[in-house]
């Protein structure tokens, strides 16, 4: 494959992730590059997680809430062999990244469709025989349009997979995001990612884990917390009597009660939810926008003063119209309204 590699914009505990650049003419792999794309390396010697992550997507197939990858290679550099991965390219980063952005709280009607998205695919996920076992915001990627799809399979399983005695009492996951059964014996099925999930949107409400951790705690003492299974994640007062059950449901400490994610797609939190379809027409007017959101603290992030939470441009979906109006007419109006040469009549 003809391409070199740009600049970073990720690195973990054993892979970095940079742009993919197209290098030369056109050939026949010129298809992997049909779309901004992004490779993973990592060296040869570990690169187990990625190709365990490469076998899981082929079977996965194409979805619309799932990363797509563009193949593999290996290449020689600095007198190391390299296995490379070639991922969608996501432009804004992940739903951490834009917990952050936005100070801290997501507003909730975002949170639905956020929610949405995520268990959409891991209906897709779940139903195909597979999880994810490291559902959390950092492995939300949000792309221009403001889509978003989970990655980074690279500790997936088959559902109901057999776990060597060493698998069965390691640190599979995120200790954050671990649920009760993976933490007191390794069971790692489909409803530890609901159990997560609960955890991410906790996260995308409040700015902060799902868990409140004393400043001196360590892991292995949130482990217990969460092994003992006398106490769940704080649900958010903040958040609607909906968005409140629908975590309910999600943090039973028994798998066995706790919501599929077939049925919480169902539930009244994120059922009505009416996800962005990007090949919709651009509205003509003002008249064609779906929601008129007058009441900004309620709705978003932001306010007059605050203005630095509100970036219009195409890789935000958290601005109103409301917003932007305001800015218009305030800080960001023209010199002088009162000026006729730069008027367009129109009839």
């Amino acid at each position: 494959m003809n391409w070199v590699r740009g600049e970073t914009i990720g690195r973990g505990s054993f892979a970095t992730v940079n742009l993919a650049i197209p290098k030369g003419k056109s050939n026949s792999n010129s298809t992997l590059f049909s779309s901004p794309t992004a490779v993973k390396t990592s060296e040869v010697s570990t690169s187990y997680s990625l190709k365990n992550e490469k076998q899981i997507l082929d079977c996965l197939g194409s979805h619309q809430r799932i990363i797509r990858c563009f193949g593999d290679d290996h290449t020689f550099e600095n007198g190391e062999k390299y296995y490379n991965l070639f991922l969608e390219y996501a432009s804004a980063g992940t739903l951490a990244d834009q917990v952050k952005l936005h100070g801290g709280r997501i507003p909730e009607q975002y949170i639905r469709r956020y929610t949405r998205s995520i268990v959409e695919g891991l209906s897709h996920i779940h139903s195909n025989g597979f999880v994810h076992c490291d559902i959390k915001l950092q492995n939300i990627l949000v792309f221009h349009d403001g889509e978003i799809k989970i990655a980074d399979f690279g500790l997936a399983k088959k559902t109901g997979e057999e776990q060597s005695e060493k698998q069965r009492y390691e640190c599979r996951g995120t200790p954050l995001c671990m649920s009760p059964e993976l933490v007191n014996g390794g069971e790692n099925e489909s409803p530890a990612d609901i159990w997560a999930l609960g955890c991410a949107v906790v996260e995308m409400v409040t700015g902060k884990p799902a868990w409140n951790l004393e400043k001196d705690s360590n892991m292995w003492s949130l482990l217990l917390r969460i092994g003992a299974g006398e106490e769940s994640p704080v649900i958010p007062e903040k958040l609607s009597k909906e968005g409140k059950d629908f975590l309910r449901n999600c943090f039973v400490n028994d798998p066995r009660k706790r919501w599929t994610a077939e049925m919480l797609l169902n539930h009244p939190f994120i059922e009505e939810v009416k996800v962005k379809n990007v090949n919709e027409p651009s509205p003509r007017t003002h008249f064609d926008f779906d929601d008129w959101v007058s009441n900004v603290s309620d709705s978003v992030p932001n306010s007059p003063e605050s203005e630095e939470f509100c970036r219009w441009d195409v890789g935000s979906s958290f601005c109103s119209v409301g917003d932007r109006l305001r800015q218009l007419v305030t800080v960001e109006r023209p010199v002088n309204w009162s000026e006729s040469d730069g008027w367009i009549s129109v009839r």
